[in-house]
């Protein structure tokens, strides 16, 4: 090879590296600038529960205030909001209902993927047509139904019909779709494994990390859902967490204060089960972006 077509090469070799890095800046840079966007809401929030109402009304800041035990002690002491309440109600619907959510959901996604059967395509897009429909329109016969069946006041709508979740269905299948070798559901057919415990031992462990992504999800919109619960729920002892957030305002008078406090604690709930499932995002993108 001549030095001159070495020389080329090397240019080539330089330029490619060039744009390459700068192309990771650019996407770096704009990474940044989106998880500004996402976490300055939340870091408002941290701040608007550490200030008195003036200072919220006066405008935004990024400085924390002097008023969060102040804030916290008149929240803890108001009438009618018991947050240790609050969050063991909030707790329960938002915990069993995910839970059995993402458990039913992942069991019609195995169905749908794993069987072949006649009503198999007709099957899927009467999930998919059922996702269509806002909750609003079904609201009023939803709740005269509740009532004949004696749930009204009751945990039990807010966790029974949850179990039916088109969109986690949806979600959980095209990641089978991509990612999940039914040759391995085979082989423990021929080793005599009945088909639901292949499910729980074959099944859930390959998709811990699709199952791991709904489940934030939908424990994200069980624990924020003021809807539903503010038509089923009557009884003070039985309200959830936004269900008492929603207290803390009056038509002549809120302390924004004491409403941000209520605010920042009903998420922290949130953001704990986000770190501990947060890992299995990045590996569910991964192994759903692979095809056998």
């Amino acid at each position: 090879m001549s030095k001159n077509s070495m020389k080329d090469n090397y240019k080539i070799k330089d330029n490619y590296n060039t744009n390459l890095r700068i192309r990771s800046l650019i996407i770096t840079v704009i990474c940044v600038i989106l998880a500004v966007i996402c976490l300055l809401p939340i870091y408002l929030l941290i701040i608007n529960a550490t200030r008195n109402t003036s200072e919220i009304l006066n405008g935004a800041t990024l400085i924390p205030g002097d008023q969060t035990i102040i804030n916290y002690k008149k929240l803890i002491a108001l009438d009618g909001f018991n947050a240790l309440t609050g969050f063991k109600n909030s707790f329960i619907i938002a915990g069993s209902s995910s839970l059995l959510s993402v458990f039913i959901s992942a069991l019609t996604a195995y169905a749908l993927v794993v069987y072949d059967f006649k009503l198999k395509g007709p099957a899927f897009t009467f999930i998919l047509a059922v996702l269509m429909i806002p909750t609003q329109v079904s609201a009023i016969g939803f709740v005269r139904f509740m009532i004949r069946l004696g749930f009204f006041n009751t945990y039990v709508p807010l966790i029974v019909p949850v179990m039916a979740a088109p969109a986690t269905v949806f979600f959980i299948r095209q990641f089978m779709k991509s990612s999940f070798p039914l040759d391995i559901v085979e082989a423990a057919r021929i080793d005599g494994s009945s088909e639901f415990r292949t499910f729980l031992t074959i099944g859930i462990p390959m998709l811990k990390p699709a199952m791991s992504v709904q489940l934030i999800f939908a424990f994200i919109f069980n624990w924020n859902n003021f809807f539903t619960p503010s038509m089923i729920i009557t009884s003070t002892e039985k309200y959830t967490l936004p269900m008492m957030i929603n207290t803390l305002s009056s038509d002549r008078y809120t302390d924004y204060g004491m409403v941000y406090m209520g605010i920042a604690l009903s998420i922290v709930p949130l953001i704990v089960v986000y770190f501990i499932l947060s890992k299995y995002i990045i590996e569910g993108v991964a192994l759903g972006g692979v095809k056998e």
